[in-house]
């Protein structure tokens, strides 16, 4: 079989450890024993878009430049999370790469991030729609413009409210699997990668030692099952891999209201609500899990910020210049200083020191306007005394016209029961890789030779 002529599908599954590998996972417990199963040692931050930017990459947050899920656009003084654009991924992808030794290498990119404007053959992604009156619709984009809504067309709407937010489960990563059996048998790629987000939901809500935990893990399993077993029978392998791990939680660390209080985050104050303002702050963070980036304006203020963060209960390193380039995080996009929390915290965005002043989207999901990640999202308010009935009632005056806010997510961080953004302590609870060719084992891997596995793939 020529190069071109082999086909290989990657399956990101988030949160997959080794230790999940076993009873509760018949099909991807099936995969390793036919092929081969190995831990990956990830990359940091073990988050969601550093992790795959690597793997297609090859390269580290140093040299690739997302440094998390979100950061301090400089020039802009302003914070943004969960950008689209494959532009901000510097180095050459794996699939550029493969087209230049096989003319007309063709790959299929479904829900992995960084997903607009690449140049991979088929891309679908999530893009709301925004229009003038304020609403927010949900919708997807793709290339070709129109195989997102051949996709619908076949298989019915994406289930974007499933994707994030209180009702995430299942379906969102269901409907993207046989979205991607659907691409496959239409217009098979030699490289398909799928992002099958699952676990990511109740690690977090629950934490990893709860044992509903077994169930999804059953589940998505399943799910991955049946696409394995569909693209297996039609000749081609498949690859699972992870990004991380999600450890259990029991504290969460207010990093802003640590710099607020000791002079250095500025707020602005519009309609009775406290916005961050980063341009005009001498220091921030962009808390993302368990990590958060620290922008500092003077140097004068570094030491006496790295002092602040590192006697604070909950964090347990400040990262400086030798350690950013020790865990290849050295890049421009990168705060002056990083903190990492201890292995049972995690950092919040929050800046406001009194609930009352607290923005209006942040008792919304809305993961573009916040100045860091929240997991909190995950969550209906509990203070809610019917809170179906208050989702009703939004929704009423959404069809009635009324410009009307979401506004159900509580302020509590204490309900987060796990979290990720720390290299693991325990090879059995971090990344992993599960493939069909055994050809290819070994007996770990790093999250960048996963870029060199698929070459390998199509080279050996």
């Amino acid at each position: 079989m020529t190069p071109t002529q082999r086909r290989l599908m990657v399956l990101d599954i988030v949160g997959l450890t080794p230790a999940m590998i076993g009873p509760h996972t018949p099909h991807l417990a099936a995969l390793a024993r036919d092929g081969f199963m190995a831990p990956l040692d990830g990359i940091f931050p073990a988050v969601t878009t550093s992790a795959q930017a690597s793997m297609l990459t090859g390269l580290a947050p140093a040299q690739h430049g997302i440094v998390g899920n979100g950061w301090y656009f400089r020039d802009l003084a302003e914070v943004w999370f969960w950008r689209q654009s494959n532009r901000l991924v510097h180095g050459e992808k794996v699939w550029e790469t493969l087209r230049r030794d096989h003319p007309g290498f063709r790959c299929a990119k479904l829900f992995w991030w960084y997903n607009m404007y690449s140049s991979a053959d088929w891309s679908v992604t999530p893009r709301p729609i925004y229009p003038a009156d304020g609403r927010k619709i949900p919708g997807l984009y793709s290339h070709p413009m129109r195989l997102h809504q051949e996709m619908e067309q076949a298989l019915g709407p994406f289930p974007f409210f499933h994707f994030w937010g209180p009702k995430a489960d299942i379906a969102s990563s269901r409907w993207i699997a046989d979205a991607a059996l659907w691409q496959f048998r239409r217009a098979p790629a030699e490289l398909t990668l799928v992002y099958l987000p699952h676990l990511d939901y109740n690690l977090q809500r629950l934490g990893p030692d709860d044992p509903a935990i077994n169930a999804d893990i059953t589940t998505i399993d399943a799910v991955a099952g049946k696409l394995i077993d569909g693209v297996r029978a039609a000749g081609a392998d498949v690859l699972v891999v992870s990004e991380y791990g999600i450890e259990p939680v029991s504290g969460c660390v207010h990093i802003n209201r640590l710099l607020r209080e000791a002079g250095y985050l500025a707020v602005r104050e519009t309609l009775g609500w406290e916005l961050l303002d980063a341009g005009a702050s001498r220091a921030f963070a962009v808390a993302d899990h368990q990590v958060a980036h620290v922008y500092i304006d003077d140097p004068k203020d570094r030491e006496p910020v790295r002092r602040l963060l590192a006697s604070a209960a909950g964090i347990e390193r400040v990262l400086g210049p030798e350690d950013k380039a020790e865990l290849g995080i050295d890049h421009a996009r990168s705060g002056e200083l990083i903190a990492v929390a201890e292995p049972d915290h995690w950092l919040s965005y929050y800046y406001w020191l009194d609930d009352a002043k607290a923005p209006d989207f942040a008792r919304t999901v809305d993961i573009h306007r916040k100045p860091g990640y929240d997991p909190v999202e995950l969550f209906v308010d509990p203070a809610l005394r019917i809170p179906q009935l208050k989702v009703a009632l939004r929704l009423a005056q959404k069809r009635l016209g009324c410009r009307m806010l979401m506004d159900v997510i509580p302020l509590d961080p204490t309900l987060v029961k796990g979290s990720h953004g720390r290299l693991p302590r325990r090879t059995e609870h971090g990344p992993v890789v599960i493939g069909s060719d055994a050809g290819l084992a070994a007996e770990r891997y790093a999250m960048t030779d996963i870029h060199d596995l698929m070459l390998r793939h199509f080279r050996h």
